[in-house]
C-alpha cells in the first residue's frame, strides 16, 4: 500500500475516521484541508444497495448542478440545418458532421458530445472510440435529443451525468475548492437528491449506505448517510 506525503498526513489528523458528518461540516473540512498549489476538484463517492449486475438495479442519471461544476466543458454537437444554428447560438464549441471525421482520425478535444437522433445511425460505427471514454451520446442522459440547443446550455450550466459501477458505487465531481462553501453545499444536496430520486424499485435494504466528500489530493471524509434513507 502507497504510503501518503507529509502534507497529506496532517490533513488527515483533522477528521475523524470514525465521525460522520453534516454535509456542510463535511464540506468545510474538504475546504480546509485541501493543501495542493492548484484549485482542486471536491468530489463525492457513494456506496449504493444495488446489485448493478441486474438491469433494474443500475442507478444512472444527470443533474444540473445549481453552482456550475467550476471548469469550462467543450461541448460537441452532430447536427445539420436549423440544429446546428440552434446549437451555435446555444453556445456550442464545435459544430457539424465533419467532425465525424476527425473523430475517426484520433481528434477528441472535447468533453460532452450531444447529437439529434438523425445522426446516431452515423455515430454508431464510433462506438468502439467514444464509448470506452464515456462520451457516447445516450438519451437517457438527455444528448440524444433535438432540443439541442437547451442540452447545450444546461451542460455549459454545469450538468453531469453519474452511473453505478459494477461495486454499487457513484463518483462525481461537485465544484472546486474555491467555491464558496454555500456553493459546494447546494451542489452536493443537488447531486443527493438525485441519487435518491433515482433508487430502483427492485433495490433491497438501506439504499444510500456510504457517502464521502474528498477533494482531488486530499482525505476523504465521511457524511452522515442518514438523511438521505428516509
Amino acid at each position: 500500500m502507497r504510503a501518503h506525503g507529509k502534507k497529506y498526513e496532517a490533513a488527515a489528523k483533522n477528521r475523524d475516521l470514525m465521525t460522520t458528518y453534516e454535509p456542510r461540516k463535511a464540506l468545510d473540512l474538504v475546504k480546509a484541508n485541501a493543501f495542493a498549489k492548484f484549485d482542486e476538484t471536491v468530489e463525492v463517492a457513494i456506496r449504493l444497495g444495488v446489485d448493478p449486475r441486474h438491469a433494474d438495479q443500475v442507478v444512472r442519471g444527470t443533474v444540473v448542478l445549481p453552482a456550475g461544476t467550476g471548469k469550462s466543458v467543450r461541448v460537441l454537437v452532430i447536427a445539420v440545418g436549423d440544429k446546428a444554428k440552434e446549437a451555435e447560438a446555444a453556445g456550442a464549441d464545435f459544430i457539424g458532421t465533419e467532425y465525424l471525421q476527425k473523430i475517426k482520425d484520433g481528434w477528441l478535444d472535447f468533453d460532452v458530445l450531444i447529437a439529434t437522433p438523425d445522426q446516431m445511425g452515423q455515430l454508431g460505427q464510433l462506438g468502439r472510440i467514444l464509448g470506452p471514454r464515456g462520451l457516447m451520446p445516450n438519451p437517457k442522459a438527455g444528448t440524444v435529443t433535438f432540443n439541442v440547443g437547451n442540452a447545450v446550455r444546461e451542460t455549459k450550466a454545469g450538468k453531469i451525468e453519474f452511473r453505478v459501477d459494477k461495486s454499487g458505487n457513484v463518483h462525481a465531481a461537485i465544484g472546486k475548492v474555491s467555491f464558496a462553501i454555500e456553493s459546494l453545499e447546494q451542489n452536493f444536496a443537488a447531486f443527493m437528491d438525485q441519487i435518491v430520486r433515482a433508487k430502483p424499485s427492485a433495490a433491497k435494504g438501506v439504499y444510500v449506505q456510504n457517502v464521502a466528500v474528498s477533494s482531488t489530493m486530499g482525505p476523504g471524509v465521511k457524511v452522515d448517510p442518514t438523511a438521505f434513507n428516509r
